[in-house]
């Protein structure tokens, strides 16, 4: 579904990915893991679109992933719709007036009639157990509540792939649980899930496959989540635990 050969990208004169080589079947769960800047974020926002390769080529489902396809809005539209992504800061996700309007947004901007903008929007209400929040303003809202929001508002387009940037950080343990038990939930309805995680505790069961980059931006290590994490010294020597 999703492969990359060879993938550069530096920001300015600092790298951030470098000779990346990685495919992502349909339907897996894989963890990205790796110490602070060594470019699992990057990796997130060039699987979305955000960034693209300066070396190298990103193909989603055989076409090749550029500036130039992108530029055209039917594809682009049909792109962004199939890969949902969930930033690390929910705020930067959020500025519309009301939970209702942020959840609608996606669906009204891809041309969804009125009616089956309110059902998507009922739908990731109740999934996400967020209905009381329904006409309150996003930006009075706790931690927990606006990463629900966020992740409502992506679910609203009901994308193949979820891309999800340190879900768990800063939220209270229930809310962890939460979409601990979600993120296994849509997996198991048949979706991709790609997650940045540094929250071992909480992702136990998730994931069947991590992705290990290290401080010079490559992957190091693509094996069993399980085995990753339960290698006590590998994990020290990366400076990963």
């Amino acid at each position: 579904m999703i492969e990359l050969k060879n993938v550069c990208y530096s920001y300015k004169e600092a790298d951030a990915l470098e000779y990346i080589n990685l495919k992502i079947e349909k339907g897996e769960a894989v963890a990205l893991i790796g110490p602070n800047g060594s470019g699992k974020s990057t990796l997130l926002k060039l699987i979305n679109g955000i960034v693209f390769p300066k070396k190298g080529t990103y193909t989603f489902e055989g076409k090749e992933i550029n500036e130039k396809v992108l530029s055209e809005s039917k594809f682009s539209k049909l792109f962004h719709k199939r890969i949902g992504f969930v930033f690390q800061n929910s705020e930067a996700q959020l500025f519309c007036s009301s939970v209702y309007e942020e959840i609608a947004f996606g669906p009204r901007q891809m041309g969804f009639e009125e009616f089956e903008v309110d059902k998507r929007v009922k739908d990731c209400l109740k999934l996400l157990a967020i209905e009381a929040l329904e006409k309150r303003s996003p930006y009075n809202l706790s931690g927990g509540e606006k990463k629900r929001i966020a992740i409502a508002s992506v679910l609203a387009l009901n994308p193949e792939v979820l891309v999800l940037d340190e879900p768990m950080n800063g939220l209270d343990p229930k809310t962890k649980r939460f979409l601990r038990d979600l993120i296994i939930k849509l997996n198991s309805a048949g979706k991709t899930i790609i997650c940045s995680t540094h929250d071992f505790e909480y992702v136990k069961d998730v994931f069947k496959r991590a992705l290990v980059f290290s401080q010079n931006h490559t992957i190091i290590r693509d094996d069993e989540y399980e085995r990753v994490v339960n290698d006590e010294e590998f994990l020290v020597d990366y400076n990963i635990k």
